[in-house]
């Protein structure tokens, strides 16, 4: 296990068995100090787990105890130039499990009393299902207004739901109050950097599935970037294993009522601009995040990948969920989103993901 974050706004390290939730110094999210092992070969992956797993020399922890078999997800062309990767078929049929059984099984190893998380619903429902399988007693914060189906699959794994009056914000700042207490690990998928980990893996299935290449895009939903700031991570590292040329753009898409990144982006600023105190309503809620905590990561990862943010208004992510629909796929608002913003597109090949199943949100109204 690789023992030391680091913050990557002041340089301040810390022990990965001992350290604060965030960093102790301007209280921002950790990096992880982490080089694979060695050169992922395509050779050796034949005979392998058929799971995330399969990729253990680029990952940060290796042999779990708390794995539900998650990865290895379907790629469904849906066009002749846009392609989808079914992540909605895992264990909590979310991508989110990609991160979440990083901070079990992390967790599991350092063995805390017990466990706290936050989220909009998924990433709780991930947290849940994996702490259940590592034995972990869990509580997981939610705002108001969470779909019934998710809070109802979290409180199935036996976690602890505490539903926090007001928005996404609001429910973050009540968890990290939690997570101060003795005893605790916050399993966050935004200040944890093992989750980034996890969701790479999104990326190295592709290159696996494509033959040893990547698409000319990736298309990614973004409001804390966890699946996007892995995948800048994934790319990276088979940048310098030489065993891609290029990285792929990626393209960053926000729904149009919340979208401080977008609006940061096409600014030319670094970080995030003055924003609203809450989040304006939305169907994609997944992604409904006003002030990112690694908002200058994420506005870096796109700019250096010659990529660019969209967005897309309330009435497109209604129809992109029924032309999924239409085309056999039940996906939830937030997770068509991608395909709202490029489903159009010919001049570049473009793989999209279909992040939550259908069933988490049912039929936008």
């Amino acid at each position: 296990m690789a023992t030391t974050y680091h913050c990557p706004q002041d340089g301040t390290r810390a022990d990965v068995a001992s350290a604060p939730w965030c960093c102790p110094v301007c209280r921002g999210p950790w990096d992880l100090d982490f080089t694979p092992s060695r050169p992922l070969s395509a050779a050796a992956l034949p005979g392998r787990v058929n799971s995330l797993w399969r990729y253990e020399e680029v990952l940060p922890l290796s042999s779990p105890a708390t794995t539900l078999g998650e990865g290895r997800t379907p790629l469904v062309p849906l066009t002749a130039t846009v392609s989808a990767k079914l992540d909605y078929l895992m264990p909590t049929l979310s991508f989110k499990d990609r991160g979440a059984v990083m901070l079990a099984e992390l967790a599991r190893r350092l063995g805390p009393e017990h466990v706290v998380a936050d989220s909009s619903g998924n990433a709780g429902t991930s947290v849940a299902a994996y702490c259940a399988r590592a034995g972990l007693p869990c509580a997981v914060y939610v705002p108001e207004g969470t779909s019934p189906k998710k809070t109802e699959q979290i409180r199935a794994h036996g976690a602890e739901l505490v539903t926090v009056a007001g928005d996404r914000e609001a429910t973050a700042l009540a968890a990290r109050a939690a997570a101060d207490a003795p005893g605790t690990f916050y399993a966050s998928h935004v200040f944890n950097p093992y989750f980034l980990h996890g969701t790479k893996t999104y990326v190295y299935e592709l290159w696996e599935d494509l033959g040893g290449r990547l698409p000319d895009a990736l298309a990614v939903p973004v409001g804390n970037g966890t699946l996007l700031l892995g995948a800048a991570l994934a790319t990276a590292e088979l940048l310098a294993q030489g065993l891609i040329t290029r990285r792929p753009a990626l393209i960053a898409v926000q729904a149009e009522a919340v979208s401080p990144l977008a609006a940061a982006f096409h600014a030319g600023a670094d970080d995030l601009l003055d924003a609203p105190a809450g989040a304006a309503p939305t169907l994609a809620e997944g992604i409904a995040i006003t002030r990112p905590p690694r908002a200058r990561a994420i506005l870096a990862a796109v700019r250096e990948s010659g990529g660019t943010f969209l967005t897309v208004p309330e009435d497109r992510i209604r129809a992109a969920q029924r032309e999924l629909a239409a085309r056999g796929l039940f996906v939830e608002t937030t997770g068509v989103a991608c395909w709202a913003a490029v489903g159009d597109r010919r001049d570049a090949d473009i793989v999209v993901p279909l992040c939550g199943a259908g069933l988490k949100t049912g039929t936008a109204a």
